[in-house]
């Protein structure tokens, strides 16, 4: 056998072991939870149903509801990605403007601290009467709210987090800042973007369902794990809830595979792989 086979041969079995000691770990908290759910839980601890149905229970309920809760998640779906789009697209270009202008920044980033403090319940009854209550763009823009402040400071952490040196050494070739930008701090900000983007991606499937809650859709999720509670379903509750957490991992898959398509250079990337 060639010397670059016994190579590749020993990166599948790294890259095998690596992946193996990543998420076995999940894998196995989550058996772990799953039988919890069944047995221990209402077997063993005696917990009542109306506290925390059964795990079979709920996956009855899910697949006997299958259509409507497959036409909730996607109505809920369109409400949390278009937040994610909205608020981290205007968190993105704010940051990029006070990283620009210095002292815009500093005055700006006490009323956007003091702005993100609002409880999502409160401002939720606010955008109902702004843009009507059976109308998404109030979910869309709770999503897009929650989604704003953790972007716009991670982004805007990068933005300014560059080393000294690397800016006089721009400025030693009389580049731009035009060029500084797009050449030496855009990059440098790119891996704090990305994690804002995740945690943005959670807060985006929260703040659809929240919003929901004042008012919507009748078939979007949050509508019908309230109903469903109201009228004592607490599995089929439950089983919207699951399909809530399985939303929300999707969308932070999806930016974590841009983040390993994009920034492949990184360090923490690397890492990974």
């Amino acid at each position: 056998m060639s010397t670059l086979a016994v190579a590749e041969s020993g990166g599948g079995v790294g890259r095998a072991s690596g992946f193996a000691r990543t998420w076995l770990p999940a894998a196995l908290v989550f058996g772990i939870g799953l039988l919890c759910w069944q047995w221990i839980f209402p077997d063993v601890l005696g917990v009542k149903p109306f506290l925390l149905p059964r795990l079979s229970d709920v996956l009855s309920a899910l697949w006997e509801n299958r259509d409507a809760l497959k036409t909730a998640a996607w109505i809920t779906f369109k409400e949390a990605f278009g937040g994610l789009i909205l608020g981290s697209g205007i968190a993105i270009l704010a940051a990029l403007v006070l990283a620009r202008w210095r002292p815009l920044g500093n005055a700006l980033i006490p009323y956007l601290i003091a702005a993100n403090a609002i409880p999502v319940i409160a401002f939720a009854p606010i955008t109902n009467a702004w843009f009507g209550t059976l109308s998404p763009w109030s979910k869309i823009v709770i999503a897009a709210a929650l989604c704003f402040f953790p972007v716009l400071v991670n982004t805007l952490r990068g933005l300014t987090s560059v080393h000294p040196s690397s800016i006089e050494l721009m400025h030693a070739y009389a580049c731009p800042q035009r060029t500084i930008f797009w050449k030496l701090r855009i990059p440098a900000a790119m891996p704090y973007l990305f994690t804002a983007l995740k945690i943005a991606a959670v807060l985006a499937m929260i703040g659809a369902v929240v919003g929901d809650y004042f008012g919507g859709s009748t078939e979007s999720l949050g509508v019908q794990i309230q109903s469903a509670v109201a009228l004592s379903r607490y599995e089929l509750g439950w089983a919207a809830i699951v399909v809530a957490s399985v939303i929300g991992s999707v969308l932070y898959g999806a930016v974590a595979l841009a983040e390993r398509f994009v920034i492949r250079w990184h360090p923490s990337v690397r890492a990974v792989d």
